[in-house]
């Protein structure tokens, strides 16, 4: 079936599309065949309810959409839909109704139970086709959409077991279903967006709009248009009225990231939106009552601000109401290889290719790292560790740790490859190797009083990879 052009006003179905005819008629089952394969669809017929279930049941292929005639012999039309409704696995398959003898209220009652079109006999060639083509594009986004959604909530699923985030878990279900403001604080990259979707995703307002607006990264002069809209005219660039992100969010919930980087002059009309739920477009003074749920999130101190006179108190103490804290990732180390394993999955997914198997090794360097940057550092490393290596992570295919000297302690003097495998027993030649490799780069490091970047030179090797090898061989500044 060859695809519509998107503006001939044509139902645009992707090639190829299955439908199943169920009619103990043969020439309304041969009328529709013919109708549906010469326009491109692959036609399966059943001459009964009970041939038509089991062919869904059994189906070599994708059934995309089922021609159902109301009145037949054993199983009715009405009872193969209700079966069909209440299995899961055809419970989204895009039905169409037929009969020639139908009443009104069969007709209803099929539409009821999810019927997409319902169709009198005899049945007009446009009207089938057109309808056909609809319900299974319909069905098609719909399926689109479900997966989507899917995939951005498994984007935003929190990943831990450590009993700081256990402690946090409680604290979410506590809060979520509740209208309480949350003040969510932590440090850079802990993830204090998930925390507010999760909120979000756990309460009444889960169907509603979830809003997000970071308020340090909107210009001071435009932050009070952003949050509540402006008029026309209102300032020199407003050229049509505009709805604030507090009326884009009503019934559902408002993310105001970053709150501690708020100019004090829109400070004022939060406040004022918290309490009474008004708030009024620039260059109006038309008040706009607002359902919204306000979450804020900040790294800063907001009481040390407010100590300082840059955050208002009453602010302050109406957004403070469930104050949540979000773990540093140093909190949290057991985590660790259970977030690397989450973040090579989705990254092998997105970018599609295979997944790659993480060296048991690599979650002992991870562990070692100090990571300032907290969860969302730990993912960029080990995103690009992913883009480096082939089927399996190894330590070499991590960045160099910009945190950590390579000649820092390590619980390990040196590496187990450095000496021979058993007391007394004579090397193998790669533990050799690598023993006479570490010795002539100590040996270097010394002639250079240490500096890494003049023994590179002097070894012919790059910097990064000599940093490599110094954590790989456990190399101790001063040793030798």
């Amino acid at each position: 079936m060859t695809e519509p052009s998107p503006d001939d006003g044509s139902p645009l179905v992707p090639a190829p599309a299955t439908v199943l005819v169920v009619d103990d008629e043969k020439n309304i089952r041969r009328t529709l065949g013919m109708v549906l394969e010469g326009d491109g669809y692959r036609v399966v017929e059943a001459d009964s309810g009970e041939q038509g279930l089991e062919l869904l049941a059994n189906a070599n292929a994708p059934i995309d959409l089922a021609i159902l005639d109301l009145k037949l012999p054993g199983i009715g039309g009405i009872q193969v839909l209700e079966r069909l409704r209440s299995d899961e696995a055809t419970r989204d398959l895009p039905v169409i109704v037929v009969s020639g003898h139908a009443t009104v209220q069969d007709a209803v009652l099929a539409i009821k139970l999810g019927a997409s079109d319902f169709f009198e006999k005899p049945l007009n060639r446009e009207r089938v086709l057109v309808s056909v083509g609809n319900s299974i594009r319909t069905a098609r986004l719909s399926r689109a959409v479900v997966k989507l959604q899917a995939e951005l909530e498994a984007r935003y699923e929190m990943i831990g077991t450590a009993p700081a985030m256990q402690r946090l878990y409680k604290d979410i279900d506590k809060v979520a279903p509740t209208r309480a403001s949350v003040l969510i604080t932590g440090e850079s990259g802990t993830g204090k967006e998930l925390v507010s979707r999760a909120i979000h995703r756990l309460s009444p307002r889960k169907n509603e709009p979830f809003v997000k607006v970071n308020c340090a990264a909107i210009p001071r002069e435009l932050i009070e248009s952003e949050l509540f809209g402006h008029e026309r005219g209102a300032f020199t660039g407003a050229q049509g009225r505009k709805r604030g992100l507090f009326e884009q969010a009503h019934g559902g919930t408002l993310l105001l990231d970053e709150i501690g980087d708020m100019a004090q002059f829109a400070q004022a009309k939060v406040l004022r939106a918290l309490q009474n739920g008004e708030i009024s477009r620039v260059g109006s003074e038309q008040i706009i009552h607002v359902d919204v749920r306000v979450l804020a999130a900040t790294n800063k101190d907001l009481k040390h601000e407010v100590a300082a006179g840059n955050f208002r108190e009453d602010l302050f103490f109406r957004l403070d109401v469930f104050p949540m804290k979000c773990p540093a990732l140093r909190e949290r180390r057991e985590d660790i290889p259970l977030l690397a394993d989450a973040f090579i999955s989705s990254f092998c997914r997105e970018n599609g290719l295979k997944t790659k198997r993480i060296d048991p090794s690599v979650y002992q360097s991870l562990a070692r790292r100090q990571f300032p940057g907290n969860v969302r550092e730990l993912k960029n490393v080990v995103e690009r560790a992913a883009i480096l290596a082939g089927d399996v992570i190894t330590v070499a295919d991590l960045p160099e740790d910009p945190h950590q000297s390579p000649f820092e302690d390590d619980d390990d003097p040196s590496p187990p490859s450095a000496h021979p495998s058993s007391p007394g027993a004579r090397p193998t030649l790669r533990e050799y190797r690598e023993s006479m490799e570490r010795n002539y780069i100590v040996e270097t490091l010394k002639e250079v009083d240490w500096n890494v970047s003049k023994a590179s030179v002097t070894l012919g090797v790059e910097r990064t990879n000599l940093h490599k090898k110094i954590r790989a061989y456990a190399i101790k500044r001063g040793e030798g």
